[in-house]
């Protein structure tokens, strides 16, 4: 089968999942990078560590959770479904971090060093990762007819 224009996917452009997934990545991997500058290499597990990013409380831990998080985006971004397949994760995962956040705010045993704006935040990635998994494209698959 010759490769012929609408089956290479080269001339279709990024969808907007794919864009918001991108950002999303693009925004925590830099949010991680830069929290190593704010936070330095030690205390991996410090709780209330009185620094922050813009209001929002963190660890080294904290950190490369922020890279790993970012990384996935800009990697899985690259097509829908690996787009819808970041949307999941930041679902699920901001999802339970969020549940988590709410019992362990100025706890010992909070090792991710959140605050009440991280709660909040997390609430919102979640969000905006259903959003990226459910939200409707159109013409997400072409030379696709009604019979």
């Amino acid at each position: 089968m010759s490769a012929t224009r609408g089956n290479t996917g080269a001339d279709r452009g990024m969808t907007w999942p794919q864009m918001l997934g991108l950002a999303i990545g693009a925004v925590y991997l830099l949010v991680g990078i830069v929290g190593f500058f704010i936070t330095g290499f030690d205390n991996w597990f410090a709780h209330d560590t009185d620094e922050y990013i813009v209001g929002f409380e963190i660890n080294p831990l904290h950190n490369v959770v922020h890279i790993v998080i970012g990384a996935a985006g800009l990697a899985l971004s690259r097509t829908l479904t690996g787009a819808r397949t970041y949307g999941w994760l930041l679902a699920i995962g901001y999802g339970a971090a969020f549940v988590y956040g709410l019992f362990a705010v100025n706890e010992e045993w909070d090792f991710l060093s959140l605050n009440w704006a991280d709660n909040w935040l997390h609430l919102v990635s979640a969000l905006a990762g259903l959003v990226i998994a459910l939200g409707p494209v159109r013409n997400a698959v072409e030379g696709r007819t009604r019979a």
